[in-house]
Order: C-alpha cells, then sequence, then structure tokens
C-alpha cells in the first residue's frame, strides 16, 4: 500500500513559531511531527509515500533526504493550494489500489492496518478515521449509524451544533475510483466539497473510529498537548527510552551538577546548563540550546539553539530557534522568538 502525506498549509494558527517552517516540522521531542508520521506508516507496514509541500518546501525535503525513515518519498511541489483533495488528484496515477492519506501535522500511533481492514470489510470507497474526544469545537463533527456509516457533517460546529463526539481525523482510507469525483486543476477540499458530493450522490462513506492517541497540533494549545502527552508516554511511536524518573537526558548533554531536574522533561543533545538551574516538570529542551546559571524552566519547550542568559525564568512559554534571551528576563504564557527571512 502507498500512502499520501499531506504537508502544504500555511500554518498561520501556529505564527509566529512557524513564520521561518513549515507547520508539520514543528519539533516533538527532537524531531518534526511529521518524522513520526512517517515512522507510523513504515510500523504499519507502508513503504511508500507522496508528500505535498507548499511554504518552504526545502525545509522539508532537505531534513528527510538526509534522514533514513525506512520509507521511498516522492515529493510534490505545490505552487497553487489546491485544497486536500485537490493536491491527491495530481497524484492519480500514483495509486493503482487501496491508499491512505494522513494529514503531516496530525500526531498519532494509529494501528493504519485496522483502519484498512474496516475499510475492506465495508467495501467502502472512502473511510474517514474518526476519534471521540470532550467536546472541542475547531474539528468537523461526524455522525455516523451503528453500522458505522457516515449521515451527516458538521465541519467547525458552534456550540449548539454540537450532539456528538466523534471528529475527524484528516486521516483517509481510498479506493482509487475516488478519483473521479475530484477535479483537476482546482480547489477540492475533501470534507468540505467531496464528502458533501458523495454523500449527495448517495455514495456511502463509512466513519472508523480509532482507540490510539490522536491530536491536531494546529494551534499552540493543542501543540503544547501534543508534546506534553508525549511526555507522558501517551504517544507510543516516540522511540525514547526513559529512566524511572521519567527523564529523557541525552548522554552529551553538558549539565552542571548543581542543576535540578524533575520529570517528566526533555533534554536535547549537545545542551549545556549552567550552576544552580531547576528545570521543572514538563520541560523541552531541544538540541544545542545553552543555558547560563540560576535559570529556571518550567511547563516550557525550547526549540534548537537558542541561548539564554542568567537569572532568566520561564514558565508556559514556547521559545523559538536560534533565539537569544538576555539574563534577568522572567517569561510567563509566552511565544518568544527572533525572526528573520532566510
Amino acid at each position: 500500500m502507498k500512502a499520501f502525506v499531506l504537508a502544504a498549509g500555511a500554518s498561520t494558527r501556529l505564527r509566529p513559531l512557524t513564520m521561518d517552517i513549515p507547520k508539520p516540522m514543528i519539533p516533538i521531542l527532537g524531531k518534526p511531527a511529521l518524522y513520526y508520521t512517517f515512522l507510523n506508516l513504515w510500523k504499519n507496514g507502508f513503504t511508500v509515500a507522496c508528500v505535498n509541500t507548499y511554504y518552504r518546501p526545502d525545509i522539508i525535503t532537505n531534513f528527510f533526504q538526509n534522514n533514513d525513515i525506512n520509507i521511498k518519498l516522492e515529493f510534490l511541489h505545490e505552487k497553487k493550494i489546491l485544497g486536500t483533495a485537490g493536491a491527491i488528484k495530481n497524484k492519480e496515477e500514483f495509486f493503482e489500489d487501496t491508499f491512505v492519506v494522513m494529514s503531516g501535522d496530525g500526531l498519532t500511533d494509529i494501528n493504519l492496518k485496522k483502519a484498512v481492514e474496516f475499510h475492506k470489510k465495508k467495501k467502502s470507497l472512502a473511510t474517514i478515521v474518526l476519534k471521540k474526544i470532550n467536546l472541542r469545537f475547531e474539528y468537523g463533527i461526524a455522525i455516523t449509524n451503528k453500522d458505522g456509516e457516515i449521515k451527516s457533517f458538521v465541519e467547525k460546529p458552534l456550540l449548539g451544533d454540537v450532539f456528538n463526539d466523534e471528529v475527524n481525523t484528516g486521516i483517509y482510507v481510498f479506493e482509487p475510483e475516488i478519483f473521479k469525483f475530484i477535479p483537476k486543476n482546482k480547489f477540492f477540499d475533501f470534507s468540505m466539497d467531496l464528502f458533501p458530493f458523495l454523500m449527495k450522490k448517495k455514495i456511502k462513506i463509512y466513519g472508523y473510529v480509532m482507540d490510539e492517541y490522536w491530536t491536531d497540533i494546529g494551534n499552540i494549545v493543542e501543540y503544547k498537548k501534543g508534546v506534553f502527552d508525549a511526555l507522558d508516554g501517551k504517544l507510543k511511536i516516540i522511540p525514547i527510552i526513559k529512566n524511572r524518573e521519567n527523564k529523557y537526558i541525552s548522554s552529551n548533554a553538558k549539565i552542571d551538577k548543581s542543576v535540578k531536574i524533575c520529570g517528566p522533561c526533555f533534554v536535547g543533545n549537545n545542551v549545556v546548563i549552567g550552576k544552580n538551574a531547576v528545570i521543572e516538570p514538563y520541560s523541552v529542551i531541544s538540541d544545542n540550546v545553552t543555558m547560563g546559571n540560576n535559570v529556571s524552566v518550567e511547563k516550557s519547550i525550547i526549540w534548537e539553539n537558542s541561548e539564554f542568559g542568567d537569572n532568566v525564568k520561564i514558565t508556559n512559554t514556547v521559545v523559538g530557534s536560534d533565539t537569544l534571551i538576555s539574563s534577568n528576563v522572567t517569561l510567563f504564557d509566552s511565544i518568544v522568538m527572533e525572526y528573520s527571512n532566510k
């Protein structure tokens, strides 16, 4: 089987963090989110995938051309955004059999084999993977019957419209015949265009409810949740060995003996931490970060190559890559970064 991975989003909801990088490349414990999508595909038996790109495609292609992920990748650069369904239309000849579509900015360890088995058992043209979640209204809601057939959609509903808790994860299983219903060189979206059209034509669409972990890291709240869930071990796909204190610390990190570190936390490669620093729970310090003396970090995510002066205190903050934070600075509930139009 082959897969198509959607990685062309404009990333507006995560700005300013995504001013310089595509959303699927934001870091989750030392690797881009997109890396775990490919890792999960490989663990489910996929060996070939096509990836569409749009914003800063060089960052995606350069990273994965130099990283062994055991999957053969084909890249499709879109000069014009064509929507989720419009994108795969351009690779129609790539898919000869049942195939899977995944979002590059979803974080999941879904068992895709079970989803495909459900799809084939139902003899479905299109199957949408659903996830039961607590009521949050930034996702499209799907209404299914007892057989799993989708009867209606409510796309990003208002509070008064909510009467179900199964949301569209952006993971789909299709038969190649689906391309007959997708126009070429036209903006066409799965949820807004394709699925309503199929239902209007009385073509059955089924919903497969997954049991495994899933979250959409498309905004800062969900991004933090995904990272902290990964620290808690909820995302099984992340291959990190932790010690009994629930700490992930690289062997080449240089940490002064006076530093206090509390799990769960992550400390990446070549990190340097000065004297009397305190690393509180749910702190993520990415590769090549340097910290001065008396630094305090709590429930914060620090991207690679950043530098802290002395007496810096950050809480519930995301620090972008290559950011310099001067001495004696206190940050709470913030996003801080140095932006450069590279």
